[in-house]
């Protein structure tokens, strides 16, 4: 497989790692939004939140909140981000799902995770939330 970061687990490229465990590795983002800024992967590929297992996604769950924790001791920020992009549309860069771990300081001037509130139209939200609830089993 041509996959980033299934070469990282491989240990065929080298990576800053900061915790690991049966499903998980945790690293060092190489291209940091912030210091502390990590990435939780699971160790078996899978591209997008939707073609990951469940039991290896709340292992990286599980694992991001264990890191958040580690980062917020070691850190000391005034607030962390979680992001997980799935697509290209959605800017994932890295077809192997992960969490970023980005830790924030007041006035940072990152703009991770602002947007314009905007009222949504409530008919098309309830109709959206029918098709999203029948898609359910």
């Amino acid at each position: 497989m041509d996959c980033i970061f299934c070469k990282i687990v491989e240990g065929e490229i080298p990576a800053e790692r900061v915790y690991e465990d049966e499903k998980t590795l945790a690293f060092m983002d190489i291209h940091p939004l912030s210091q502390g800024h990590v990435l939780v992967i699971p160790k078996s590929h899978a591209a997008t939140i939707d073609t990951i297992e469940a039991s290896d996604f709340l292992a990286v769950m599980s694992s991001v909140h264990k890191l958040a924790a580690a980062v917020t001791k070691a850190l000391k920020p005034d607030g962390i981000n979680l992001l997980q992009l799935n697509g290209k549309a959605a800017n994932q860069m890295v077809p192997h799902l992960h969490v970023h771990i980005v830790p924030r300081w007041s006035g940072d001037g990152l703009t991770v995770s602002k947007w314009e509130i905007v009222p949504g139209d409530l008919e098309r939200i309830k109709n959206t939330a029918t098709q999203i609830k029948n898609m359910l089993s």
